[in-house]
């Protein structure tokens, strides 16, 4: 069975890439997206955002644009940050449906149709990585951070991070996404749990990025302890009145599904 058969083609869905200083890898990046969503979607939208690349990324997109007219370019001119460039691309989004991946090809794009097959009866869907092929030092890193993250927030996620996730674009418009940095996955989880919505996960293959240079490093690991403190008391210790909504349902976490037994 292939992946583009593990569910039925959705009816349209739109793609978030948040690119920054990606020429390298961004061609690549938008051509394997445009073959998996060709066999998983009626209709789609590869909108790549480009965070104020200060190499040819922009350029490498507008040659994307000219051969597939479902690739757009949202352009910021400097740059904001991870979680402004998905901000960007979410408010550019026109589907139903909308995903996200990184531009730096570590994921298979037809492992989408997991997170598909999951999203009828469920608000978001969330990848996490099997077999992560990251440095074992980025891998501390990540697990001590999804510990915390886990403690402190409560979510439900075993790999916040992971950089493909499916939405349903409604439960997006109904919360503001302030976070400009890195911080944005848990920001966006914990406010769509706090609001009652229903949040899977499932097992996706990961692999090694193979160009362009990662923008995470320890350097980061302050300044994003600091906002998830501050986040947390303002969110969960002392959460605003409006934070949670009845949506006649709790967010829940499915038992994990891995690729060979979806």
């Amino acid at each position: 069975m292939t992946r583009e058969r593990d569910s039925p083609k959705a009816e349209a869905i739109s793609l978030v890439l948040p690119a920054f200083n990606e020429e390298e890898c961004i061609e690549t990046a938008i051509a394997e997206a445009a073959a998996a969503l060709a066999g998983l979607a009626r209709e789609y939208a590869i909108l790549v955002v480009d965070d104020g690349s200060r190499d040819q990324t922009a350029a490498a997109v507008g040659r994307a644009i000219a051969g597939n007219g479902n690739v757009r370019l949202v352009s910021h001119g400097v740059n904001r940050g991870y979680g402004a460039a998905l901000r960007s691309g979410f408010d550019a989004a026109r589907y139903s449906l909308v995903a996200f991946t990184d531009a730096d090809c570590q994921f298979h794009l037809e492992d989408l149709g997991l997170l598909l097959a999951l999203i009828a009866d469920q608000d978001v869907v969330c990848g996490f990585r099997m077999d992560r092929q990251d440095a074992w030092l980025r891998r501390f890193y990540s697990g001590g951070y999804n510990l915390l993250v886990r403690a402190l927030l409560g979510l439900p996620v075993k790999d916040l991070d992971c950089a493909l996730k499916l939405f349903r674009a409604q439960v997006l418009s109904d919360i503001r996404i302030e976070t400009n940095g890195f911080l944005v996955n848990a920001e966006v989880l914990t406010k769509l749990s706090l609001a009652g919505c229903r949040i899977s996960q499932v097992g996706v293959r990961h692999r090694a990025r193979f160009g362009g240079v990662s923008t995470v490093s320890p350097l980061h690991a302050v300044p994003v302890l600091a906002a998830l403190l501050r986040f947390w008391w303002s969110w969960v210790l002392f959460p605003p009145a409006s934070a949670r909504r009845d949506r006649g349902t709790t967010a829940e976490s499915k038992e994990p599904i891995s690729p060979a037994d979806a």
